[in-house]
């Protein structure tokens, strides 16, 4: 197993072997949930180490037929129970592969009322406005929107597909949130980030953590200023570790090859810019043994910031740091 950058799994190789091998697992979904639910039953246990391959259905519950099986509003996949998670732990969710499984997506020709001015855009904001059909063409790697008239006829953009929402079962105060909500169990965080490679740590509040994936986007700038990704059906697959015995996190933190990233949700873009900050503070402070002080003088030069959403009901900010920039840090001794 890869032993990740900045926080050490409890499993190693040689104690999952005892476990029994690690299995390939095809999990084909029949069920679709809305809620980060504690409540629904478990659609598979799963051992940590083992690889579980599935898919979503798009945001409108659209599979990869064009047929719809779910009810609208971002359904998910799961939930999966992760053998050995309990509250207080992490649980690390590393994505091995996220596809595109059918040739289109949609998305919606307006802007949401947080993105534009609408005093001086009224005339472009409709809340009613109609879908907008994208043509993805994978082997060539871009998509092509499908609009009448010719301004557009030649215009593409590079495919970059990724998962909107991986979360947990959300904890009791939070009232098992819609599957458009994010929070400090993960969910609709809708960051690019989240895609094949990458691995996403998010708190575990429920026996078993309870998994759920899905909201799939085969690109989308941030902010989500259309209210919608380029919204498509999606194969994926995962390997679950559980972390035990590491301080507590507060929102979810991601790592692929490039970046960490402490993930904040707020109600307005300073709180949720001060909590992603604090998170990635503690996250250097944690790992390099640091003060306050000289983690300034790390963060203050090469600290990055993304907006992946303001779509959501609570705005979202991403705080990162290049790895390659971390290695003159000494790790902190156990």
């Amino acid at each position: 197993m890869k032993i990740r950058y900045l926080i050490t799994v409890c499993f190693s190789i040689a104690e999952l072997t005892a476990l029994g091998q690690p299995k390939s697992i095809l999990f084909k979904p029949t069920t679709y949930y809305n809620n980060f639910s504690h409540q629904f039953l478990p659609v598979l246990k799963v051992q940590p180490g083992d690889t579980i391959k599935s898919a979503s259905v798009d945001a409108g519950g659209f599979d990869k037929l064009g047929s719809r099986v779910a009810k609208s509003g971002n359904p998910v996949t799961g939930p999966f129970f992760i053998v050995g998670a309990s509250p207080g732990d992490i649980l690390a969710i590393t994505l091995t592969s996220v596809s595109l499984n059918r040739d289109y997506a949609t998305t919606v020709g307006s802007y949401l009322q947080r993105s534009v001015p609408l005093a001086v855009f009224k005339e472009n904001f409709d809340p009613r406005a109609d879908r907008v059909k994208w043509k993805l063409i994978p082997e060539k790697g871009y998509a092509k929107p499908e609009l009448e008239g010719k301004n557009l006829s030649e215009f593409t953009i590079p495919l970059h597909h990724f998962l909107g929402c991986v979360g947990l079962a959300a904890p009791l105060k939070s009232k098992e949130p819609l599957t458009y909500y994010a929070g400090e169990y993960g969910g609709n965080m809708d960051f690019r980030k989240v895609t094949t490679g990458a691995t996403i740590y998010i708190p575990v509040f429920h026996e078993g953590g309870l998994l759920y994936l899905g909201d799939g986007h085969a690109q989308q700038g941030d902010g989500e200023i259309n209210g919608d990704a380029l919204e498509t059906s999606m194969d994926f697959a995962f390997v679950a570790t559980v972390i035990k015995g590491q301080p507590p996190i507060k929102f979810p933190r991601i790592e692929d090859a490039e970046h960490i990233v402490a993930m904040a949700m707020g109600k307005s873009l300073e709180e949720a810019s001060q909590n992603a900050t604090f998170g990635l503070l503690e996250w250097i402070q944690s790992d390099h043994g640091l003060t306050a002080r000289e983690a300034s003088q790390v963060i203050g030069p090469l600290i990055e910031y993304r907006i992946p959403s303001i779509a959501s009901p609570d705005l979202e900010i991403a705080a990162m740091i290049k790895k390659n920039y971390l290695t003159g840090l000494k790790r902190k001794t156990k």
